[in-house]
């Protein structure tokens, strides 16, 4: 059964989800980006290109199976979906703004009866609801920042990532309503009837998440320095200890370790007498 995926067309989570579908192993035109619909080569898998806000309603419905938008967008959207993964990529925030010349340093002072600008219209009610406040929602598709300075509305609810057009808008905020990232999620419906492969996605995509946050480490090291070696590197199931032809006081490790620790590993192995010290990219890693 053909899998059907939808990604977001452009913006800010577009590249980076194809970038990740191509590492995860699906053969694709370099051009997927600029079209409104196409099929992996080397799998039976299509891609449907919409807007970001568009994905949860497409897999909600079932024309897609599964697809690739902000947490924020599926909040919002409010439909049945399944989450399958985080993907750690367009890290924002949904924020509560106020411009400054107001002097509000909180929610508590927003007035009853405030307009508030903003795309995220439910998720804004619920949250002012919750803290007790009756306000008027303002629905805009954009650019809800320079709302207040054109008397459309009081305050706005928008993304905030930096944190720098806010400040460039002369907004402050006042409140964070959710934290959000890109995720993949998929119809219920669809992980009844196509769960593995759903879930063989969702977990070539995850090992390309981890990978990317460690390096291949090699180096020929000393014998006697082997116990000290594997006590720095423990990696993921040990260093891999191999004999060097020709060598008896010396043998090579094969270790994969935290792209963090690449400085003080290399220079820690340069202390102990190490040669041809050597690291790599991976791929994929799964554990």
């Amino acid at each position: 059964m053909t899998l059907r995926m939808a990604v977001p067309n452009k913006g800010r989570l577009n590249e980076r989800a194809l970038e990740l579908l191509h590492k995860a192993g699906l053969e694709m035109d370099i051009n997927w980006g600029r079209r409104l619909y196409a099929a992996a080569e080397n799998q039976d898998m299509e891609v449907m290109f919409v807007r970001a806000q568009d994905v949860p309603r497409f897999i909600h419905s079932g024309t897609v199976d599964m697809g690739i938008t902000g947490l924020d967008l599926i909040l919002e959207a409010d439909l049945d979906v399944e989450w399958v993964l985080d993907l750690d990529f367009g890290h924002c925030r949904l924020a509560v703004a106020a411009p400054e010349a107001t002097g509000y340093t909180s929610v508590e002072d927003i007035p009853e009866g405030a307009r508030v600008a903003t795309s995220f219209p439910n998720l804004a009610w619920q949250f002012f609801a919750g803290r007790g406040k009756n306000v008027e929602i303002v629905r805009v598709s954009g650019a809800a920042e320079i709302t207040p300075h054109i008397g459309v509305a009081d305050l706005i609810v928008d993304l905030v990532s930096s944190g720098s057009t806010l400040r460039t808008n002369r907004l402050v905020e006042l409140d964070s309503i959710m934290h959000s990232q890109a995720v993949i999620v998929a119809n219920p419906d669809s992980l009844q009837s196509k769960g593995k492969e759903i879930n063989d996605l969702g977990s070539s995509v995850e090992s390309v998440l981890l990978a990317e946050k460690k390096k291949y480490l090699m180096a020929d090291i000393m014998s006697d320095t082997l116990p000290e070696v594997e006590r720095i590197f423990p990696g993921v199931a040990g260093p891999t200890v191999m004999n060097i032809a020709g060598r008896d006081d010396m043998v090579a490790i094969h270790v994969v370790i935290d792209k963090s620790e690449v400085y003080d590993a290399v220079n820690s192995l340069k202390s102990m007498g190490a040669k041809g010290i050597l690291t790599l990219p991976i791929d994929r890693l799964v554990p």
